[in-house]
């Protein structure tokens, strides 16, 4: 049974959890939509990406490959390839989302990504299935709003910033910064180190297909690795390293 009116507290606590999380994420929205504003794409185009894709790594990548013009067809088939992690984190939410209405599944599946999962997952494990429901809402639709907003905000800044200062840059500046923090862990050493090299070995590849190709690279390469300890298949997500991507 879900009833977040009953539940008020632990949609609050959902919320709060999610907060340490903006300190990562409000930036990355917000330079997302700096890129939207200087890309050859409508501003209106550029924010849409927010609400309708909802995952940065992918919005980024479709605002490049729109902007340079590439047909639609590509650009949806790298979204996808981009986000086809989500699909694991539909698998690891899908026990405690059995029986719900297909309302919830409909809403909360929408809401999926990184840091609601870890969110979320979080609050399963303390209070259960039904106050986890509340807690996990509570958190997404606070990062939700929050992501929306930053892009909302980078967009309207953006238009009036010089273009030399390529803020752009500070997304990939973060991604590595959080790679790194994850080399001591085998699978997803062999991940990153496996889509470092695609990504090279793609440069040339037309319409941005190397970020698509990395992604599958690191993909199959963390897939074959062995876990370190088995905490990491129960908690695949740690609440204070990952942005939605």
């Amino acid at each position: 049974m879900i009833s977040l009116r009953a539940n008020r507290r632990d949609v609050a606590e959902g919320a709060r959890a999610m907060v340490p999380w903006l300190a990562g994420i409000v930036p990355f929205g917000l330079v997302i939509g700096v890129s939207a504003a200087q890309a050859d794409i409508p501003a209106l185009a550029g924010w849409l990406t927010g609400p309708l894709i909802y995952a940065g790594s992918a919005q980024l990548a479709t605002i490049g490959m729109l902007s340079a013009g590439a047909a639609p067809m590509a650009v949806v088939a790298v979204a996808l390839v981009i986000n086809v992690r989500l699909i694991f984190y539909s698998a690891t939410m899908a026990r405690n989302w059995r029986g719900t209405p297909w309302w919830w599944r409909l809403a909360a599946g929408y809401l999926l990504v990184d840091p609601s999962v870890a969110v979320g997952l979080d609050g399963y494990r303390r209070l259960g299935r039904g106050r986890g429901h509340a807690h996990y809402l509570g958190g997404a639709v606070l990062l939700w709003v929050c992501w929306l907003a930053a892009i909302g905000v980078g967009l309207t800044a953006g238009a009036g910033l010089p273009a030399w200062l390529h803020l752009e840059f500070v997304i990939p500046l973060y991604l590595v910064g959080q790679a790194i923090a994850k080399l001591a862990d085998p699978a997803p050493r062999r991940a990153i180190f496996a889509a470092a090299a695609a990504a090279l070995l793609a440069l040339s590849a037309p319409l941005q297909l190397g970020i698509a190709l990395a992604i599958a690279a690191g993909i199959a390469a963390g897939l074959t690795a062995r876990p370190a300890g088995s905490a990491q298949s129960v908690h695949p997500l740690q609440p204070s390293t990952e942005v939605p991507r």
